[in-house]
């Protein structure tokens, strides 16, 4: 029998407030304790407009009431004028997650019900707090997630491009690898501006695809019309229009990355947070010095180094190990106990803005002369391509903790040779008479070896 002590606090707030955020509107449920009665609640459950002066009324009319905390759920992006305002007024406001606070089935199911469910388990200590980053972090990744967001636009519209051609019987895709680099494009622009002549458009070629002139006239003798023309130029303007967007936002990335500073306590022990809940800024330790310390991991990009600072934030006192981080990105397994049997379910979907870079960076990784790269391979073998890349994207994200916790700590490759450098000796053994005996059919038996 296992005997387990509860900690004195468990999390109970004795005046609490609770938002059901829809999109015009939030129901409020207030729980505060009752002025001469011992132990018996005073509730208010009323509705609030989510424009900003009713939400501002809301903060001053919870603050009058002692409100200690204020929970409401993630519900699209509504949540964000309630959250931003009220902890502006200087309320402490958690976000939770839709999924951790489901009603009991078989109930009724209304906005009043919800809030008053809502503040129920925020009062008992029942709801965990999401991440929610500082207004610099914020802002970064809004502007991360645009660029993505453009790239991932710009990519289908060049592949509208190659559809195009496709459909004017310009097969140009099977000679040219990008369709968009130098020779590509300048053989686009030509066909949009009214170049018919194969031969002509061939002699556009430049680099290494000059000796394939002949092939590129073959496959540029088509049923090119001037619709397909027309277009190609829509689809070309808009793809030059989504460059100039991207590179814009380039720039804005890289100027708030340059004005903001990571906070750590300058010792190099971490992140710092004092009493207020507020971190200490290092001097000297920018955002932009951070990405450039994370673009040293195989794999890692200058993009993806900040898509990954934007998503995880720059405190890493919110993850106290590489696990808890590890867990937020649902890179590890969920354990299933049921009895004496030991499961390993699905590790969840997380955040797929971090989950989408991290997986670059690992499909990369894998395919360097790296620690990274052997482990990778070491891990493929048995458990298939999938499992082997979220391996490799857990370890990039336990080097990135270690990197921003410590902003003196460098990364340092380990060579690709180390799993054989630390490998037992015994087992290695064993695993290569195994395969002498698998593969080859050898029956196979050890010697030690006479010193000469």
């Amino acid at each position: 029998m296992e005997e387990s002590r509860e900690d004195h606090d468990d999390g109970s707030v004795a005046r609490v407030a609770a938002i059901d955020i829809a999109k015009a509107s939030g129901m409020v449920c207030l729980r505060v304790p009752h002025d001469t009665i011992e132990g018996r609640r005073v509730q208010q459950v009323w509705t609030v407009a989510s424009t900003t002066n009713a939400i501002l009324e809301l903060g001053d009319r919870l603050l009058c009431q002692g409100v200690q905390r204020v929970v409401m759920e993630a519900t699209g992006s509504y949540w964000r004028p309630f959250f931003h305002l009220l902890e502006a007024r200087g309320l402490e406001c958690w976000l939770v997650n839709a999924r951790d606070v489901k009603n009991v089935p078989g109930r009724p199911k209304t906005d009043k019900l919800d809030a008053v469910w809502l503040a129920k388990l925020a009062e008992r200590g029942m709801v965990r707090a999401s991440f929610v980053p500082p207004k610099p972090v914020r802002q970064l990744r809004d502007l991360t997630r645009t660029r993505t967001v453009f790239i991932q636009e710009r990519t289908r519209h060049k592949h509208r491009v190659d559809k195009a051609l496709q459909d004017a019987q310009i097969k140009l895709s099977d000679v040219v690898s990008d369709l968009f680099g130098l020779s590509g494009r300048a053989m686009l622009d030509a066909l949009a501006a009214g170049e018919r002549n194969p031969q002509a458009l061939a002699d556009l070629a430049k680099g290494s695809l000059v000796k394939k002139k002949p092939a590129l006239a073959e496959v540029l003798t088509g049923q090119f019309e001037e619709h397909h023309g027309r277009l190609l130029g829509v689809l070309l303007g808009t793809v030059d229009h989504l460059t100039a967007q991207v590179r814009e936002l380039d720039r804005l990335i890289a100027d708030l990355m340059e004005q903001t500073t990571a906070p750590h306590d300058g010792t190099g022990t971490g992140p710092h947070t004092g009493d207020t809940g507020t971190s200490s800024a290092c001097e000297g330790v920018t955002t932009r010095e951070l990405a450039e310390c994370l673009d040293s991991i195989p794999g890692i990009g200058p993009a993806t180094a900040q898509i990954i600072l934007a998503e995880i934030g720059l405190d890493m006192s919110r993850f106290p190990t590489p696990e808890h981080l590890v867990s937020w990105a649902k890179l590890c397994p969920r354990t299933i106990q049921s009895g004496a049997k030991n499961t390993a379910g699905p590790a969840g979907k997380g955040n797929p803005w971090l989950k989408g870079a991290l997986g670059e960076a690992a499909n990369a990784a894998a395919r360097t002369n790296t620690f990274l790269g052997a482990r990778y391979r070491r891990i493929v073998k048995r458990r298939g391509h999938a499992k082997a890349l979220v391996a490799v994207a857990r370890s990039i994200l336990v080097i990135t903790w270690h990197l921003i916790n410590d902003p003196d700590a460098r990364y340092q490759e380990l060579g690709a040779d180390w799993h054989q450098r630390h490998l037992n000796p015994a087992r290695k053994t064993r695993d290569l008479v195994r395969q002498l005996q698998a593969a080859l059919g050898h029956q196979v038996t050890l010697a030690p070896t006479t010193a000469a």
